[in-house]
């Protein structure tokens, strides 16, 4: 049995002897290579906190000492230390979230999975366990690109102003978040990281003077008054010794003995102290290292020994097609520039930034700061694209809506993985932006349907500049063309018939789906349309007028059923009093469990037997309507996902 086996919580660790001690990172680094490496994952950052973790775990008592993690993406060293180590299913259904879990263990605190929060939580827990006269320490686990959060710097701001709270930041600094991080912080803690020599020099110096006779131990003290200059000149920490932070690092987070003296150290102190160690992302697996774009920051299923995927390519990524039609449309526009928070690579921004280096910029982990310098740019003259996760955009609402919409600012959005992503679990679902933004005044929203609208909604969206625009797609492969038989308006036909019965509205990448459920639906001999509106919002006024022609309309989406597209559609029908009742199917109004895309869709209802069959037992059984919110008639919504 090796020693990792043996260990079944935290408190196991301390009573391992110096040989297992030294032995453990290892097996754990061989554990994680071969485990992530069967299922995928996050691969990169877990590597580079082995040392850190072990060294948390030993030196304060968790689930009583509260440990945190900012985003959770490198937890599963903590999962292993804390009673987890069946990773055969992670992020799979019914295995080990990919991210710290309530459901999973007492000692997973943070699951929203989304960065530069953890400071807060831990100011906020800081202060109740004062209030509530509780024992204990509050550990943050940050990295340094989560640093680049406004958040952090907010919470950093109110920690520091009791000095008397104990509380510890543990800055796990490894250079990178999904990419380098960069910025005016970053280069900070590259000063940082150069001066690990200054402690060595003043400790020369003290041992020199404090032998020189008469006057040494004198010109000693009055040196060590000046310690702080000397440090602001040598290793310049004082920005967070002039907040109010007692500063202790650079430290080599891979040495597990000092790591442990710094902790140890910095919970003896009474106040908030943060502690700087320097990791290394992919630590110990060589391919990882050699990986310049993010240092194997998540991986599929792959081969560890040849990194070889185990799963077949399935055709080109919704990501991709983005980045080629960006790059083709900076050919032929000079005044189109690419922002981003930390994503240039997952977003798929790389070659217009190889491109055209000088109209690219990645803002760190600030996606507020990435809108509302995007409306300053279009104020400027010119057109931005901002391509973050959707999941992300939900931290830039109050700018989009007042900084970029107010000011009718031409500015483009671009959501990658939106609708349910499944693996990553909850947060990570990007299932509420065209419900968020219905609201946002002059706002319109595309959701392409498959690779070819990608390119010409793009081309679109781009050339609106009076206006905010935004377009959505999933994760995973575009997946094949899906052709139009006609046009109505701006509406795609997908699917027409003699004597249509349903109207099946189909957002973005759902029309394969209703033309799955209209196929089933025309086998029982009713009648269909499909439409793709494209832009979804605004609703298409061409809408009502088709949708009288039908007994019923249905609405089918990837994003929540609350006041998304469906609602709108409904809204826009009964503005236009047309009198047809409405069904709503789309991602029910919770919170998701980690599984398969596919599995996910299958459990919430939005495949075509379960759209099919729910809309054939409505008609065929006559079902009364009831009224709407508006006053016009929806069909009731008993049933729907």
């Amino acid at each position: 049995m090796t020693i990792l086996e043996n260990i079944r919580g935290p408190r196991d660790l301390k009573a391992l002897s110096e040989t297992e001690l030294a032995e453990l990172p290892g097996e754990i680094r061989d554990f994680l290579v071969h485990a992530v490496a069967r299922t995928g994952g996050h691969l990169g950052p877990n590597l580079g906190v082995v040392e850190l973790t072990l060294a948390l775990h030993r030196v304060f008592e968790s689930p009583a000492d509260r440990i945190l993690w900012d985003t959770g993406h490198q937890s599963y060293v903590h999962k292993l230390l804390t009673g987890r180590q069946d990773f055969s299913k992670l992020r799979s259904k019914g295995g080990l979230s990919g991210y710290p879990s309530r459901e999973e263990s007492e000692h997973d605190v943070i699951e929203n999975s989304h960065a530069s929060t953890v400071l807060g939580w831990a100011d906020g827990l800081a202060k109740a366990r004062d209030v509530r006269g509780q024992d204990g320490h509050v550990v943050a686990v940050i990295g340094d690109g989560a640093l680049t959060g406004g958040m952090a710097w907010e919470a950093l701001n109110n920690i520091a102003a009791a000095r008397d709270r104990p509380l510890i930041i543990v800055v796990n600094d490894n250079e990178r978040s999904y990419a380098p991080t960069i910025g005016g912080l970053a280069n900070h803690l590259a000063t940082l990281r150069t001066t690990d020599g200054y402690e060595r020099m003043l400790a020369w110096g003290k041992d020199v003077l404090q032998r020189t006779p008469v006057v040494g131990h004198t010109v000693y003290e009055a040196l060590h008054g000046a310690k702080k200059g000397f440090k602001d000149a040598f290793a310049p920490q004082g920005l967070f010794e002039d907040l109010g932070l007692k500063y202790v690092g650079p430290i080599d987070g891979h040495d597990l003995g000092a790591v442990e003296s710094a902790l140890r150290r910095a919970k003896r102190f009474h106040g908030p102290v943060l502690v700087h160690c320097l990791t290394e992302k992919g630590r110990g697996y060589e391919p990882a290292l050699r990986d310049e774009e993010d240092h194997f920051h998540t991986v599929g299923a792959m081969d560890p020994l040849t990194c070889a995927p185990l799963a077949p390519a399935g055709g080109p990524s919704w990501t991709s097609v983005f980045g080629e039609e960006m790059v083709r449309i900076g050919e032929r526009r000079a005044d189109v520039v690419a922002v981003t928070a930390a994503m240039l690579h997952p977003v798929g921004l790389a070659p217009f930034a190889d491109r055209f280096p000088d109209r690219v910029w990645d803002v760190g982990i600030a996606e507020q700061h990435a809108a509302v310098s995007a409306a300053g740019l279009a104020t400027g003259g010119l057109h931005p694209v901002v391509a973050v996760y959707a999941t992300f955009l939900n931290r830039a609402f109050d700018q989009l809506l007042m900084d970029v919409a107010l000011h009718r600012c031409g500015v483009t959005f671009v959501l990658d993985r939106a609708g349910v992503t499944g693996t990553d679990g909850p947060s990570h679902n990007g299932m509420w932006d065209m419900s968020v933004l219905q609201v946002v005044p002059g706002l319109r929203i595309a959701a392409p349907r498959d690779a070819d609208q990608l390119r010409a909604q793009l081309r679109e969206a781009v050339a609106v500049d009076d206006a905010p625009t935004l377009l959505r797609f999933p994760k995973e492969s575009a997946g094949p063309a899906v052709p139009a038989v006609g046009r109505i308006g701006g509406m795609d036909v997908l699917h027409a018939c003699d004597r249509p019965e349903v109207l099946l509205v189909a957002v973005g990448v759902m029309a394969s789906v209703c033309l799955g459920a209209a196929e089933l639906l025309e086998a029982r001999g009713i009648g269909c349309t499909v439409v793709d509106p494209r832009w979804v919002k605004p609703v298409d006024p061409e809408l009502a007028p088709l949708a009288a022609r039908h007994r019923l309309v249905a609405v089918v989406e990837d994003n929540s059923r609350a006041a998304g597209v469906g609602s709108a559609v409904a809204l826009a029908l009964g503005d236009a009093d047309t009198d047809v009742p409405v069904r709503r199917f789309g991602i029910p109004e919770q919170f998701l469990a980690h599984a398969k895309r596919a599995e996910v869709l299958a459990d919430i209802g939005l495949t075509p037997v379960d759209i099919a069959g729910r809309i054939g037992a409505s008609l065929a059984v006559g079902r009364a309507v009831e009224p709407s919110g508006d006053g016009r008639n929806v069909m009731p919504a008993q049933g729907e996902n």
